[in-house]
């Protein structure tokens, strides 16, 4: 009797998994009731500012003269010459988004194989050797080093060795992107089936063959959405290392910022619409080009 009532017993002392997911909901909720109780009774109390006459009177105005309301002279994108001048810096933006989503995407392609730990370690049905354990650490290094600083700070140290101009925003750009994706790459290797791989290592295939018919063919689809979507990404980041004298148009944001000029302001916000609703558009049809159908 006692033996059929131990596997009823161990079957019960089970953990299940929606008691996990209910758990870490309700950790969740804690934390943002937690969150919004500093913002509305904590010390500094600068949440009921958000909710204040003064501060949506300000945001109005700010809209207003945005829009060229009591302008003397007309808004800049009611100007034809306006928006040529400034369609100009939206052609050097795409193009440094689009050098450094290029340099990103090539150092990744490079790395992200060695990176995952299945491949590195011989899991896919390689063999597993030191030095690649050892090159499997140095380029996740590499990867948490790159995304951990920001855009911003990388950009700042690279105008010190290299003039202001496209080049030192889209080095910045990359560098960043280049950890981001990488992780995101190496990590969708790390999740695939293995059974193909193995397949093809127990009928002879080298390493090489391996690698371009088992795991590739599988990755590059994932890679390649991750890349057309850091490019988005970046395609609005231009403004922030603009700041840092890094060429396109976040530059010229700075300056019509810093000399009041507003209506120049909506023009570039304008451009910058067009600019990412053109990269969505061209990402969206990339990647229904380079997914597989969906299985029905």
């Amino acid at each position: 009797m006692e033996a059929r009532e131990r596997p009823t017993r161990s079957a019960s002392a089970s953990p299940k998994p929606g008691g996990v997911v209910r758990l870490s909901m309700l950790g969740l909720l804690a934390l943002a009731a937690a969150s919004w109780g500093y913002l509305v009774f904590g010390v500094d109390r600068d949440f009921p500012n958000l909710l204040a006459a003064d501060t949506w009177q300000g945001a109005g105005r700010l809209l207003g003269q945005m829009l060229g309301r009591d302008s003397t002279s007309p808004p800049a994108y009611t100007q034809w010459d306006r928006w040529l001048e400034t369609g100009k810096l939206a052609y050097q933006t795409l193009t440094m988004s689009v050098l450094a989503i290029g340099l990103a995407g090539i150092g990744v392609l490079v790395t992200f194989l060695p990176a995952a730990r299945n491949v590195s370690h011989g899991g896919l049905g390689g063999a597993s050797s030191r030095p690649w354990r050892v090159l499997h650490h140095v380029i996740r290094l590499v990867y948490n080093l790159t995304r951990a600083v920001p855009e911003l700070v990388w950009a700042m140290i690279i105008v010190f060795f290299l003039s202001p101009g496209l080049l030192p925003g889209a080095v910045a750009l990359a560098l960043h992107n280049f950890g981001i994706v990488g992780k995101l790459s190496a990590e969708v290797v790390e999740n695939l089936d293995p059974a193909p791989s193995r397949a093809l290592r127990a009928a002879g295939a080298s390493n090489t063959q391996m690698l371009l018919y088992g795991i590739l063919p599988q990755a590059l689809p994932h890679f390649l959405t991750y890349l057309l979507y850091r490019w988005e990404v970046v395609i609005r980041t231009t403004v922030v290392v603009g700041f840092v004298a890094a060429g396109g148009m976040g530059r010229e944001f700075r300056l019509s910022l810093s000399y009041f000029h507003y209506t120049d302001v909506a023009l570039l916000l304008m451009w910058y619409m067009i600019l990412v609703t053109g990269v969505d558009l061209l990402s969206a049809l990339l990647r229904r080009m380079a997914l597989p159908p969906p299985v029905r």
